[in-house]
């Protein structure tokens, strides 16, 4: 299937998370507020991918911030990561809520402030991942500041060139296919449901309806042709989501108070999808980026900016930049 550029889907390659150990002990940076770190990205880009691999090198519990993730049910079709993915890391809001209750970006509001507390009363390092944009601006954006007030946060934008994920749209969808997402769907489907509420709004559920509700009465050719027509929208829904969410992301970079996102660019890791350069390109490009990021927010920026002794810095700061400078580059080769 041919789709425009216009509405291209980001698709991370489906390599595997290989294993790493968990950090347990808590860190122990200097902070007026109380951290947070928020992965973002239009869907499909890794951001689940990165989420945990941050986890297990800080201590850290991830919060998901995706409006159909954090429901019950149809894990394949809305892409939840699974147990093994997860590599022992605590998730927050991942498939917890009834698939046929509505929950708005007020009921996220409050529910990641609770989950937030919590992590942060142990120590660890929240990370808010998610490709739901408008929940994650409503959380830090409440209208009485409060979330702005405790938490400093440090925004991380997964991002992968429009030309490039347009070849991976088409592969995932058919992946998630032949995992099963039709029999998924087909166990969920009601006739009379209702695809404005709830998990049913999720892209791939209201696509099957039609094929759903015709197969059982049309011949072999016209089942396969619903199917195909199907499938195919599945697809084109999810380029038009992704172009949606990146719109959003750059919205939102341009607002005060977002200053602090970081373009993390996969491109290369796309490109190198299904080689043996695939890790090697997400741990130079992705993984390592990203930890010297957090490690630079944990620690605090006037302690690690400086790159030179100049004439008003004292030789013990200088000093000071080097030595941190040192420990990162050691940590994460």
């Amino acid at each position: 299937m041919s789709i425009s550029l216009a509405v291209c889907k980001q698709a991370h390659p489906m390599v595997s998370f290989p294993p790493s150990p968990i950090m347990t002990e808590p860190f122990n940076g200097w902070r007026r507020k109380d951290k947070v770190v928020v992965v973002m990205g239009a869907t499909g880009t890794g951001k689940s991918r990165l989420s945990i691999d941050l986890a297990t090198r800080f201590p850290a519990e991830i919060i998901n911030s995706d409006k159909m993730q954090v429901y019950e049910g149809l894990d394949i079709t809305t892409n939840k990561v699974t147990k093994e993915e997860r590599r022992g890391v605590p998730h927050h809001l991942l498939g917890v809520v009834d698939p046929e209750e509505e929950f708005t970006a007020a009921d996220f509001r409050l529910q990641t402030s609770l989950a937030m507390e919590s992590i942060v009363k142990k120590n660890r390092l929240p990370i808010i991942v998610g490709g739901s944009n408008s929940y994650i601006q409503a959380l830090i954006d409440d209208d009485d500041l409060e979330f702005r007030s405790k938490y400093e946060c440090c925004f991380l934008w997964v991002d992968v060139a429009l030309p490039v994920l347009h070849s991976f749209v088409s592969d995932r969808v058919d992946r998630m296919v032949e995992a099963g997402l039709v029999d998924e769907v087909r166990r969920m489907f009601n006739s009379d449901g209702d695809y404005t509420h709830g998990i049913r709004r999720a892209i791939g559920v209201p696509e099957m309806d039609q094929y759903f509700r015709m197969e059982a009465t049309t011949d072999e050719d016209t089942r396969q042709s619903l199917l195909k027509e199907a499938i195919n929208n599945i697809k084109l829904n999810n380029c038009t989501l992704a172009c949606r969410q990146l719109q959003k992301i750059l919205r939102l970079r341009g607002k005060s108070g977002w200053k602090n996102m970081h373009r993390i660019n996969a491109t290369e890791v796309f490109l190198a999808r299904g080689s043996r350069d695939a890790n090697e390109a997400w741990e130079n490009d992705v993984a390592r980026p990203s930890t010297l990021l957090i490690r630079q927010f944990l620690l605090g920026d006037e302690i690690y900016t400086p790159t030179t002794t100049s004439i008003g810095t004292p030789p013990f700061m200088a000093s000071m930049a080097n030595a941190i400078r040192s420990v990162v580059a050691a940590a994460t080769r």
